[in-house]
């Protein structure tokens, strides 16, 4: 990385640390908070304003400043920019050159409180290290990747940031296949120290685009936030698969109007299941994500 484009990413840190107050304690294992959650977006350059703008219209919340810098351990040039809201929080990227692999491929950030430790725990539990740890400006990140493929970027800062707490955490959204499930879901849960809060076989196959079947759905929980776990064939008809998050909002039917309002499409339209409403949008620039409301508990 260029000096100049160094200085944007410490200044990008500072004005990110703004949002700051104190030093985030971790809890049990490395895990730090589900705020530090970050869903990482990758969209041409181009459609990096639209996206933000839809995004925030439909959620509320806030974009940080936008950087370009290089964040990866080999060349390459992103325009780079945190979101921040009351459901989630986003990793945004607009690069301007080629993608290096296996980048873009990784679903999500997790700050942990160690890199070391943490990659430790992670080896131990199951998981391999495709990109080892690296030096940012601003810290470390490493990628690893778990039994069915399962993709996830951990990060350290280091001055640890401090976010507010989320008004709703989001579901960490994973397609596996039965051969992968239980290992996955085994060794997830050993390196976040989460539990196994639900694991149905006979879940309403319809919240995964294929109604009148079923299917198996894990959930999970831990420091990190929350995490979804379907169990398919594979046989997901379009757009299921893609999304990776799923966020949770109060008013199913008020967030798609905002959502639509601000450019997005509903590409699967509300279904109502066992304990929830959910729908699948794509927002400017690609991004695809579930959004779901909660039923009121009899």
């Amino acid at each position: 990385m260029t000096f100049t484009l160094a200085f944007a990413a410490l200044q990008f840190f500072v004005l990110v640390s703004a949002f700051a107050k104190d030093t985030p304690r971790a809890s049990a294992g490395v895990a730090v908070g589900a705020q530090y959650d970050t869903t990482h977006v990758y969209v041409a350059a181009a459609d990096l304003d639209k996206f933000v703008a839809s995004f925030v219209a439909t959620f509320g919340g806030k974009p940080s400043p936008r950087i370009t810098a290089n964040v990866l351990p080999v060349p390459s040039s992103t325009l780079a920019q945190y979101v921040w809201t009351p459901i989630g929080t986003l990793s945004t990227f607009g690069f301007t050159t080629p993608v290096p692999y296996p980048f873009g491929q990784e679903r999500n950030g997790y700050l942990v409180s160690d890199m070391d430790k943490a990659l430790r725990a992670a080896r131990e539990a199951g998981a391999d290290i495709i990109v080892d740890k690296f030096r940012d400006p601003i810290g470390l990140d490493a990628v690893i990747q778990w039994p069915g493929g399962v993709k996830m970027l951990l990060y350290w800062h280091d001055k640890a940031p401090m976010y507010d707490a989320l008004e709703s955490i989001p579901d960490n959204r994973v397609y596996v296949s039965p051969d992968s499930a239980d290992v996955f879901a085994h060794d997830f849960v050993r390196f976040s120290h989460g539990k196994i809060v639900a694991d149905d076989k006979q879940a309403d196959a319809g919240e995964i685009g294929r109604r009148g079947e079923k299917y198996r759905r894990i959930r999970i929980e831990s420091a990190f936030g929350k995490m979804q776990v379907m169990v398919s064939d594979g046989h997901l008809p379009y757009p299921f698969g893609h999304d990776t998050t799923g966020y949770h909002v109060k008013n199913l039917a008020d967030t798609l109007r905002k959502a639509q309002a601000a450019g997005a499409k509903i590409l699967s339209p509300r279904f109502d299941g066992d304990d929830r409403s959910s729908a699948i949008i794509e927002f400017p620039g690609g991004y695809i994500a579930e959004v779901h409301a909660l039923k009121a508990a009899h």
